[in-house]
């Protein structure tokens, strides 16, 4: 175990499983950070260890000022807050299922260390899989089910992972911390899933002019549906009531949006540009009714043998 990690509490349950967040570039939707810290607060999940930061983050490189140190609050020239890099391990039990909640900051520096570290913890707790999260950014309808792209570490998992309405990544550039740890879990053996969800946002301006644009910053109804995949991947009953309404409450909303700038701004052609997008999108909704069907079934004739 790296010298880093600090574990206060080993949990013994039967079958254990991790979730992952970062704070980091690819967290469009609080996708990443949001969801594991809204399940955190849900679940009431313990804090059991973390990754100390010493070594993984930088105070500053020049031009980039507020964007990597720590931020301060000062009231009448002292501090009364100083918000520091976290990378923090939460626990929760299910019966004989056990989540791991992990949330943390990504690294700026040594990161085959901090995935070292982060797969100790997987390694010494016989995590049986990984599932990291992060949020994109794209141009995809509001009121449809989230896109969901996946990277996995190990090729076995491929075939199952189908199961979870899902894309297969063929992205080729700079990796996210999320694309990193899988390619090192697979060193390690270890099965890591990352789920990427599509995240509505607009620019509707014509090229040259400028415009905010629209985007969601809390995407509940991707933190809902991708909070339907780890309740199925990991046989959890976590209660998701909350993050439906939610869902719908921003679904409303961004109509109300979007049918404000069509009326505000009509040089933005904005009905237009949405029809487009719906044309050019194919939903692929996460449907467990077929499976739920077909254990009800398997139910009622063991029932009728006995």
């Amino acid at each position: 175990m790296d010298k880093l990690v600090d574990l206060w509490e080993k949990p013994q349950a039967e079958t254990i499983y991790m979730i992952a967040g970062w704070r980091q570039w690819a967290d469009a939707g609080s996708v990443s950070s949001g969801l594991p810290q809204y399940l955190v607060e849900l679940t009431g999940a313990r804090k059991i260890g973390q990754i100390r930061t010493d070594g993984f983050y930088l105070f500053q490189v020049p031009g980039t000022h507020h964007f990597l140190r720590p931020e301060i609050k000062l009231e009448q020239g002292h501090r009364k807050e100083m918000r520091m890099q976290k990378n923090e391990l939460y626990y929760v039990s299910f019966e004989n299922t056990g989540l791991l909640i992990f949330l943390g900051d990504e690294p700026h520096m040594n990161v085959e260390r901090y995935a070292r570290c982060l797969f100790d913890i997987a390694h010494e707790l016989k995590v049986k899989r990984v599932l990291a999260l992060g949020g994109v950014y794209a141009p995809v309808p509001y009121d449809k089910a989230r896109d969901v792209s996946a990277v996995y570490s190990l090729p076995r998992m491929q075939d199952e992972l189908t199961e979870y309405a899902v894309r297969f990544s063929d992205y080729e550039g700079g990796a996210t911390i999320g694309t990193f740890l899988a390619h090192a879990a697979e060193a390690r053996g270890i099965e890591m899933a990352v789920f990427y969800a599509m995240v509505p946002a607009y620019d509707f301006a014509p090229d040259g002019e400028e415009h905010e644009g629209l985007r969601i910053e809390n995407d509940f109804r991707a933190w809902h549906e991708l909070g339907r995949r780890i309740n199925h991947m990991f046989n959890l009953y976590v209660d998701l009531s909350d993050l439906e309404e939610r869902s719908e409450v921003l679904v409303s909303a961004m109509h109300e949006k979007v049918e404000a700038l069509a009326r505000e701004q009509p040089q933005f052609k904005v009905h237009e540009f949405m029809r487009n997008i719906e044309d050019e999108f194919s939903e692929t909704p996460f449907n467990l009714l077929d499976e739920v069907w077909e254990r009800e079934l398997g139910d009622l004739f063991d029932e009728g043998d006995r």
